[in-house]
């Protein structure tokens, strides 16, 4: 039996008091609905349905995979007037998995015990037990133990929401009987909605036994509707997000104070201190230490390389041996070689730097080719902008910039130059010479400073 995947989507999230869709609230530096089409996409050759409602072409717009099949629930009358727009274009002898677009932590192992249940011509239903059950739907049970139903919490006697086996809303069956309880649903309840969750009663009353899977990690089936609930699932995925990479090696020195909003490739013995947030693709190579309060996104770096507390890293490649900060910051387009070392307060960006060169203090380098064994002394400037383009600055191997220069780009350093301290350099300087620009010195004798008048 073919696998057909229906996820519902169509919520407006009114208590998240937002423009943007519910579903496109980042968890972890991507839309709750990314995180929920990563785990449907696990099954192989399963069929994508997504049912979207509000924000419906922004919704759209934020995902262009043609392998996805959008239907729109308009108006949204419930769960199971959601799952009816779909089922006409599934055929009848597919399972149907139903997931939420406001779940982003269920696993494929958990729902693939439903799907299994579904091929054998019964009905699955996830459930939980929760401490708090405030808000779902609750399990009711037979004398001999079988499920014979679900009740809304707004529908529920006050004896039934006392149970905290609650319905998670995941279910999966067989899509010709699904057809049939769908188009049967009413919506005589306190909601005036088609709850999807009355399949189960039909489904009894049809002799078809309903086969409840219980996850034992009820942060996975825990949903989004306050910007408070969106906080604690981000902490709950953080938390998972580091245990992975601890399994993988990596040394976290807080776990609780890791974010990973992307994809971690590291080497042996990373050790990544806390507050680090790494964003988008970051590959680490071995024996890389990361210091407390750093930042990077789209970066490989490479071994043995230090990264000094409080650095902002982005889209840069860093070459072996390296050595960056405190409090610098390698903007998109830099490429550093081999054990070079950026320092304290230093800007640079769309840049390379050739290996064993140094920029230690208070510089900014950028759109500037640097050589080999180079030294830039504190204060130095590339002047690249004039104010309507950008313009280049070239120096080459084993050259010295003395402090607090100025680079008017464009403008080329030639091999082993020399830069004296306090330069501003329009034109090009000439390989192995001193190139300096300077007021002569000059002492005033007898100058008095200005004293303040009684």
């Amino acid at each position: 039996m073919n696998l057909s995947i229906i996820i519902l989507a169509a919520g407006q999230g009114t208590r998240m008091r937002s423009d943007l869709p519910k579903i496109l609230h980042p968890l972890g530096g991507r839309p709750l609905l990314a995180h929920v089409l990563d785990t449907a996409r696990r099954f192989d050759d399963a069929a994508l349905h997504v049912v979207v409602g509000h924000g419906a072409e922004q919704v759209r717009a934020a995902f262009p995979d043609p392998a996805i099949h959008w239907f729109t629930q308009q108006p949204q009358l419930g769960t199971g007037h959601a799952v009816a727009q779909v089922l006409p274009a599934i055929p009848d002898e597919h399972a149907v998995l139903v997931m939420y677009g406001d779940v982003p932590l269920i696993r494929k192992e958990t729902l693939g015990a439903l799907q299994v249940i579904a091929l054998n011509n019964e009905v699955g239903l996830l459930t939980a037990e929760l401490d708090d059950p405030t808000g779902y739907g609750r399990i009711l049970y037979a004398a001999d133990g079988s499920i014979t139903g679900s009740v809304e919490e707004q529908d529920a006697t006050n004896e039934q929401r006392r149970i905290r086996e609650v319905n998670t809303g995941f279910v999966a069956a067989q899509a010709g009987s699904l057809r049939n309880w769908v188009e049967s649903l009413d919506n005589n309840n306190a909601q005036g909605e088609f709850y999807l969750t009355d399949i189960i009663a039909r489904a009894v009353t049809d002799g078809i036994i309903v086969r409840g899977v219980t996850t034992k990690d009820r942060n996975e089936v825990l949903g989004v509707n306050t910007r408070a609930q969106l906080a604690t699932l981000e902490r709950c995925y953080q938390l998972r997000q580091a245990m992975a990479c601890m399994d993988d090696g990596v040394t976290l020195i807080d776990p609780a104070r890791f974010d990973l909003r992307g994809r971690l490739a590291a080497g042996q013995d990373v050790v990544i201190d806390v507050n680090a947030v790494l964003e988008g693709n970051i590959s680490l190579g071995n024996r890389v230490t990361i210091g407390p309060n750093v930042v990077m996104r789209d970066t490989s770096i490479a071994d043995d390389v230090t990264i000094l507390p409080n650095c902002v890293i982005e889209e840069a490649d860093i070459g072996a041996g390296t050595r960056i900060g405190p409090f610098a910051r390698i903007r998109p387009g830099t490429r550093l070689a081999q054990s070079t070392h950026i320092g304290n307060f230093v800007e640079i960006k769309n840049s390379e730097i050739g290996n064993g060169s140094k920029v230690n203090h208070l510089s900014y380098i950028g759109d500037t080719g640097i050589g080999r064994d180079v030294n830039v002394g504190a204060g130095t400037i590339t002047c690249n902008y004039d104010g309507a383009n950008k313009h280049r600055t070239v120096i080459g191997d084993g050259v010295f910039i003395g402090s607090d220069t100025q680079l008017i780009a464009p403008v080329t350093v030639a091999d082993g130059a020399t830069i004296g301290a306090g330069s501003t350099i329009t034109r090009n300087a000439p390989a192995g010479e001193l190139t300096l620009s300077r007021a002569p010195q000059e002492t005033r004798k007898g100058w008095q400073r200005p004293v303040k008048k009684k």
